[in-house]
């Protein structure tokens, strides 16, 4: 049955431009948009005049779990890029149609770390390895099983880093790096090595300061003005990056969170009273607040964050939304995405740029032309809002449908398409068992 929009504001999100018209939805894609009343027709007709239609919203750095999954949906976030977790944890979401009330989901598998690694010992999540054949074989495990990109973190060595890069460019994937923690690869030696993806900014105070790390001593940290950033320092460092073509997802919410850590962040919206339920999130972020001071610390580079992503973008890079979802404290999954947009906002960037970095550049630079858009033979990926969001940014969050491949939701409605913990907990230990049997022992030979 096909689907008719009429009557809403369209937001162009590459020119900016909105106009009333029409959407037609057939199937999973918009069949046409007319801007002349009374020209398109369909089995069901819905008025929405008077509301603000932009393409559902991508979400650049997630862990996304089952149990969460459909929140995302009902906060207008359609698209997850999922850096590290499991690929065959996440098989079901992974394969859902494309309207079904969870995000389409692009994935890494488990993140490739230096031993000892900094989240313990190897895992279906986590692999720490020192051998540069071992690195490899392991990449190409990983792009066996289904990995749609390879992550790596930031206490590999350069020489099993170059190597990862090395291989997975010979197998056709982007790499992606975490390297707050690292002392001995920096953002200009990742971008050398052909890491594409910059999360978190990182790796870029370590090519200004070679000493600094997230576990440096105070003396070192005191030598940084957190306040004003170098940006007459910052500039060949980031042209440097550009020339390599890296993409920076800055995640300033997962930032600003920790360094906001005796009153964060706390959206007041509907969602948030379904949200309230997920225990195991809020058991998880609340343990983190008992270590303020070691947030704070962390958080002390949140102004270095912004500057580098806006500086980034003035120079031609390429920057996007992300929120590490559910890392840090209190990354509401979906609304952190909001959140994340009035942040770039604050760092400089227009409303329009703001939402160009959640939709349209995101999708670009995923190499998809088919999301993060409003044109024929898209997916009918749709976030219809009351209020204008490039006169105000925040009205994003004023959400009163999404359509997800086609398909017509309201917010509340998602909420109900969550796995319990219950069906998580058994999937997850059949998944674990499965794990043990199958691809630790291939890895434990590979090792030998």
């Amino acid at each position: 049955m096909r689907i008719l929009l009429i009557n809403g504001y369209v937001i162009n999100v590459e020119s900016g431009e909105v106009k009333k018209g029409d959407i037609l939805i057939n199937g999973h894609k918009v069949e046409q948009i007319s801007y002349e009343e009374g020209v398109l027709e369909a089995e069901q007709v819905m008025d929405i005049a008077g509301k603000y239609v932009i393409p559902g919203l991508i979400d650049m750095h997630v862990h996304i779990k089952e149990t969460f999954a459909p929140f995302f949906v009902a906060s207008g976030v359609t698209t997850v890029r999922n850096t590290a977790g499991s690929v065959l944890e996440l098989e079901r979401l992974r394969k859902a149609k494309a309207d079904d009330p969870t995000p389409r989901v692009i994935s890494a598998d488990r993140m490739i770390d230096g031993p000892p690694g900094l989240w313990g010992e190897t895992t279906p999540f986590n692999v720490n390895i020192d051998n540069p054949e071992i690195a490899r074989f392991e990449v190409r495990r990983q792009v066996e099983i289904g990995a749609d990109f390879i992550k790596v973190y930031g206490w590999l060595s350069p020489d099993v880093m170059a190597s990862v890069a090395d291989e997975a460019r010979k197998l056709g994937k982007e790499v992606s790096c975490d390297l707050n923690h690292s002392r001995k690869v920096n953002a200009v030696d990742a971008a050398r090595f052909g890491v594409k993806w910059n999360e978190h900014a990182s790796g870029i105070i370590q090519a200004l300061y070679p000493d600094w790390h997230t576990s440096a001593a105070k003396e070192i940290w005191d030598q940084i003005d957190w306040e004003e950033p170098d940006r007459e320092a910052l500039l060949p460092i980031l042209h440097t990056l550009l020339e390599e073509g890296v993409i920076i997802c800055p995640t300033m919410t997962l930032i600003d969170q920790m360094n906001l850590v005796n009153n964060y962040w706390a959206p007041r919206h509907p969602l948030m009273e379904q949200l309230n339920t997920l225990e195991g999130l809020f058991q998880q972020w609340n343990s983190f607040l008992g270590y303020k001071e070691s947030l704070k610390v962390v958080g002390k580079s949140h102004q270095w964050n912004k500057v580098i992503a806006k500086m980034y973008h003035d120079i031609g890079g390429k920057v996007v939304t992300g929120t590490d979802t559910p890392a840090g404290i209190f990354t509401y999954p979906g609304l952190a995405l909001h959140r994340e947009l009035e942040l770039f906002v604050e760092a400089g960037f227009t409303e329009l740029e703001a939402l160009q970095a959640a939709t349209i550049k995101a999708a670009d630079a995923l190499n998809r032309t088919d999301i993060g858009r409003i044109k024929e033979g898209a997916y009918a990926d749709l976030v219809i809002l009351s209020e204008h969001p490039l006169e105000n940014i925040s009205h994003t969050q004023g959400i009163t449908l999404i359509v997800k491949g086609g398909r017509v939701f309201q917010p509340d409605e998602l909420v109900s398409y969550t796995v319990s913990a219950e069906e998580y907990k058994e999937k997850y230990e059949q998944f674990i068992e499965h794990f043990k049997d199958t691809t630790l022992e291939q890895i434990n030979k590979i090792s030998k």
